[in-house]
């Protein structure tokens, strides 16, 4: 048995997303059907709807930032009873047996996550579609609890940009005392500041953009490097014992790494594609540095972020979109017109 469910789709590579109608399973004994409330939209959403990654599955409804609130619950659910606030994010499901699985890892699952969207379903073949619609069914497993205390519109990037930013802080142990920088005032940027400052550490932010002191500073920033300026640059030559790379395009690693100090961590969480141009390789044997990479977060600590962030009232900043302008907001995701993160109010689905 399936459930009618309307959404909006991207239906090739080429075409704006527009209104698709589509089938979801009924719920599965350990299954939640959520009615989505809000829905946050992510730089990827963009890069898979138009098959920039490669791989697209059509159509494809995407959104991996869902709020909303449980309608019904399988026999075998016990966490989750109706009317609970919930989130969901990149994830559905995965092989829950792995080594990876088994330590709360099921974003790094051996036999591969199944992905909210543009994925399969390991269990009945049928394509996963995401949030950019009015109810989604979803393994409990995957499903979290989200405070009331939170703003539920700015909780919907925590399910992506919160996570992808507070799992490698959270992993890198940064906290009081720690000295830390990130690149990039984004999206994921200005989670990574907000996060950083309320764990304790000293954060510096480093942007090529001059006037972003101010902003920067709202966000939890100590301090700003301008990253275009060697003096500057200079300046804090061996300082930070973590950098969060938040930036998703190619880029000049070099420079940042200089200002590591001995043993200290770059880790990569915004961008996908080969390194461009290479890496001095003197930069990292001389002092010990070395270049990581995260991704997401697993269920588990996706969990405890929000309730950090409940406790901190920690959310995102964003702009409320209807679902009509998508395809706008795209255009404006690509040329950074936005602070810091689009959130679509699914109620406008029905008008849409």
């Amino acid at each position: 048995m399936t459930m009618s469910i309307r959404g909006y789709a991207a239906q090739s590579p080429t075409t704006p997303l527009a209104a698709h109608q589509f089938e979801r399973r009924d719920a599965r004994a350990n299954d939640v059907v959520i009615d989505i409330l809000y829905c946050g939209v992510c730089h990827s959403d963009i890069h898979q709807a138009r098959d920039e990654w490669g791989g697209s599955l059509y159509p494809m409804v995407p959104g991996h930032e869902i709020v909303g609130r449980v309608s019904a619950v399988g026999p075998e659910v016990s966490k989750f009873k109706v009317g609970d606030t919930v989130g969901v994010g990149c994830m559905v499901d995965s092989c829950q047996h792995c080594a990876s699985c088994s330590a709360g890892l099921e974003q790094y699952c051996v036999e591969g996550a199944t992905w909210t969207y543009n994925g399969i379903d390991r269990h009945d073949k049928m394509p996963t579609f995401g949030g950019y619609s009015e109810r989604i069914v979803v393994s409990d497993k995957f499903v979290v609890s989200i405070s009331d205390k939170l703003d539920l519109k700015a909780a919907a990037p925590l399910l992506c940009a919160g996570i992808t930013t507070w799992s490698p802080l959270r992993h890198w142990n940064i906290g009081k005392g720690s000295k830390i920088a990130v690149i990039g005032l984004g999206g994921l940027g200005h989670m990574g500041l907000k996060f950083a400052k309320a764990m304790g550490a000293d954060v510096t932010l480093f942007t090529r953009s001059p006037g972003k002191e101010q902003e920067a500073r709202r966000l939890g920033a100590d301090h700003v490097v301008l990253s275009t300026d060697e003096k500057q640059m200079a300046a804090v030559s061996r300082q930070f014992e973590f950098i969060l790379d938040t930036v998703p395009n190619p880029h000049d690693l070099n420079p940042y790494l200089a200002t590591l100090a001995v043993n200290g961590v770059i880790c990569l969480v915004g961008q996908l594609q080969p390194l461009d141009p290479p890496v001095n390789a003197a930069q990292v044997l001389l002092g010990r540095r070395s270049i990581s990479g995260s991704a997401i977060g697993g269920i588990a600590e996706t969990q405890e972020m929000l309730d950090f962030c409940a406790e901190h009232n920690i959310v995102s900043d964003i702009e409320v979109i209807d679902m009509k302008n998508i395809n706008a907001a795209y255009e404006r995701v690509i040329t950074s017109d936005v602070r810091y993160r689009f959130v679509i109010d699914m109620a406008s689905l029905k008008s849409a």
